[in-house]
């Protein structure tokens, strides 16, 4: 997302529960980055994790008892809103109903679809995305009345600009959108893409060379890779944690260049 996690979690904990607000913000940020990598499914489960989320802050805010753990039930907590009468329209009506929509994709994705010309799940993931971020924009307006509206304002119309991934996948062949890429960092996205499954040597020089470097830079990339991936032995790679956290930089960066 274009703005600063930190500070959207910030402006939503003036009006809801921090446990909960924090935990909608990661949940559609990480919904982001599966969309990115185009991994529909998954990124379509995390915009219900975001729904519980934000439906557990309603029920707060709204003094709804909502049962916690395992026995908490979006549908039951969505008609408990819609009871507290004494509660603003946009916490009982408006947010529980998109939430509703965006949980019935979750809940089911892949399931109800033949597959044609179009990946039906892409479909999905797109709609669920949206409205997601939709949803969070509507609880950062709710949350900063009578605060600064011009921030909020901001923020909303960041929120509310449509997300195009930065990775395109054409015919098996992957290519990363980020301006100023190294071949390193090609090479970091290339295995980040693929993670946790191990990827050859030669398919990670294949693919620095995709990005328009030459042969001898993409191999001397590979060998530049150096702690950051865990070597398998048979010429196969996977990144540890000190290359994931470089990909995640790069994923940020990506994010806060393209909104």
């Amino acid at each position: 997302m274009k703005m600063a996690v930190a500070t959207v979690i910030q402006l939503l904990q003036a009006t809801l529960a921090a446990r909960h607000a924090t935990a909608a913000v990661r949940h559609l940020r990480a919904a982001v980055i599966e969309y990115q990598k185009r991994n529909w499914d998954d990124a379509t489960a995390k915009t219900g994790k975001f729904v519980e989320a934000v439906l557990k802050a309603l029920a707060v805010h709204a003094r709804v008892t909502a049962p916690k753990g395992r026995a908490f039930k979006v549908d039951v907590c969505i008609n408990q809103l819609a009871q507290a009468t004494t509660a603003d329209d946009t916490v009982r009506l408006t947010i529980p109903r998109a939430c509703r929509f965006i949980y019935e994709i979750a809940s089911n994705r892949g399931a109800r679809h033949d597959s044609d010309e179009i990946d039906p799940n892409e479909m999905d993931a797109t709609a669920a995305i949206n409205l997601s971020a939709w949803v969070l924009a509507e609880l950062l307006r709710y949350a900063q009345k009578g605060g600064d509206l011009g921030q909020t304002a901001t923020l909303v119309g960041a929120l509310m600009q449509r997300r195009y991934p930065f990775i395109e996948d054409v015919d098996g062949r992957v290519y990363f959108h980020v301006n100023g890429a190294s071949a390193r960092d090609v090479a970091v996205l290339t295995l980040w893409y693929q993670h946790p499954h191990r990827v050859s040597k030669a398919e990670v020089v294949a693919a620095v060379q995709r990005h328009g470097f030459t042969n001898a830079n993409a191999r001397k990339a590979v060998e530049r890779l150096g702690a950051a991936v865990d070597n398998g032995g048979d010429g196969r790679l996977r990144l540890l944690i000190p290359g994931l956290r470089v990909a995640e930089r790069l994923v940020a960066g990506a994010e806060q260049r393209d909104g």
